[in-house]
């Protein structure tokens, strides 16, 4: 998608082209101006010799020069602030509050209800209401981490054992990627997120499945995911609760694999399930020894769980 998505990245674009082009004029000038200062200098070096020279005024030139920039400073840094003040706070009360926690290196999301059993968790796929404003809370489970759509807001630091808050509206559906922005070791760079934008019905509807347990299957897939992944992985209204990974009671939903690394297909669930730690070195899931017909066939179940 060209352009931003929202009112806030929009005010920040705006001050980011207005800061450049100052500089880039400051730049330009004070680059016109070293050059003509040598070419007098030349001229007057070819025209008195190299002795010691009178004083051609050169102080006023500094007067000149502070006394310009100073009102630009303050313009810029008047312009910042409210820019600051604009982005800091949603133009009208936020509905619907979204707790993110980051972990090395994906995203736990969960939106909260009135009941726990209203309580939705997914990861690594924030979905947001079309012109509807949605608080955030971040923080952190290990280090520090730094949520950032840039698209649809400023940036927020994560900070183990400390929650902050800051929010984000989109103005139109759309599909957004969103990334960590603070070094965060070895898979920072691949600790992505997906935002989609949606109208507020089929944002309604996706919470309503998304509230969904899933039913007890039988067969090689759902069997060989309790053996060897239920221990870590949880998927509601089954026999698998594990807390250490991602919630994947709906996954099929979600667009990506691996906190973006991969997409959401057949090829890239076996890929992720075949190659775990040469996919994305590090990662807190190991590789689990699956055979082929077994890896097979977990892809096919987890692809399922919509």
């Amino acid at each position: 998608m060209t352009g931003t998505g929202g009112h806030a990245a929009d005010r920040l674009r705006e001050i980011g082209w207005g800061l450049s082009a100052v500089s880039v004029i400051v730049v330009v000038l004070i680059a016109g101006l070293i050059g003509l200062a040598i070419a007098r200098g030349r001229r007057r070096l070819a025209a008195e010799g190299d002795g010691v020279g009178r004083d051609f005024g050169g102080l006023s030139w500094i007067y000149w020069g502070v006394g310009l920039s100073f009102p630009v400073l303050i313009a810029l840094a008047v312009w910042t602030f409210i820019v600051t003040r604009a982005v800091a706070n949603p133009p009208s009360p936020t509905a619907l509050t979204v707790e993110i926690t980051a972990h090395r290196w994906w995203w736990e999301i969960r939106y909260r209800g009135e009941r726990a059993a209203d309580e939705i968790v997914t990861a690594n796929h924030l979905v947001l209401p079309v012109g509807i404003p949605v608080r955030l809370l971040l923080t952190s489970d290990d280090v520090i981490h730094d949520f950032w759509v840039p698209k649809l807001g400023p940036k927020m630091d994560m900070i183990p054992g400390k929650s902050n808050a800051t929010w984000l509206e989109a103005d139109r559906p759309g599909l957004y990627r969103g990334q960590c922005a603070e070094y965060c070791g070895l898979e920072h760079a691949r600790m992505a997120f997906t935002v989609t934008a949606v109208p507020v019905n089929d944002f309604r509807r996706w919470r309503r499945e998304q509230l969904q347990p899933q039913v007890p299957r039988v067969g090689r897939g759902a069997a060989v995911f309790t053996s060897a992944c239920s221990a870590c992985h949880t998927v509601r209204g089954t026999g698998a609760a594990g807390i250490l990974g991602p919630d994947l009671t709906h996954f099929a939903s979600r667009p990506t694999i691996a906190a973006g690394v991969l997409p959401n297909t057949v090829s890239g669930r076996l890929e992720w399930l075949g190659d775990t730690q040469g996919v994305k070195p590090g990662a807190a899931m190991p590789q689990v020894p699956l055979d082929e017909a077994d890896r097979g066939a977990v892809a096919q179940y987890i692809g399922s769980l919509r």
